[in-house]
């Protein structure tokens, strides 16, 4: 009887991802819009940039405390809308 096995998550190798430019242009102290699905955007202060620009940490506006993103994620980060 032949044993079939399905790779898990875990199991499959990494793949490196490459930021979008506009990552790329992330400095800390900016100011920025992340959006994470179309219809939910908020604002924040960039307080830090990983050397290669893949993870990013935001202050958030209105308290909401800092987060992690990273460039994986499928969120955008943009300049504020004025």
């Amino acid at each position: 009887m032949a044993r079939y096995r399905s790779e898990s998550t875990y199991e499959q190798p990494l793949h490196r991802v490459e930021p979008d430019t506009r990552w790329k242009s992330l400095r800390q102290g900016d100011r920025v819009s992340v959006r994470t699905a179309p219809g939910y955007e908020t604002t924040g202060l960039i307080h830090a940039v990983t050397e290669d620009h893949s993870a990013v940490w935001v202050d958030l506006d209105g308290g909401r405390g800092r987060t992690l993103l990273h460039c994986s994620d499928g969120i955008e980060i943009l300049p504020p809308a004025s």
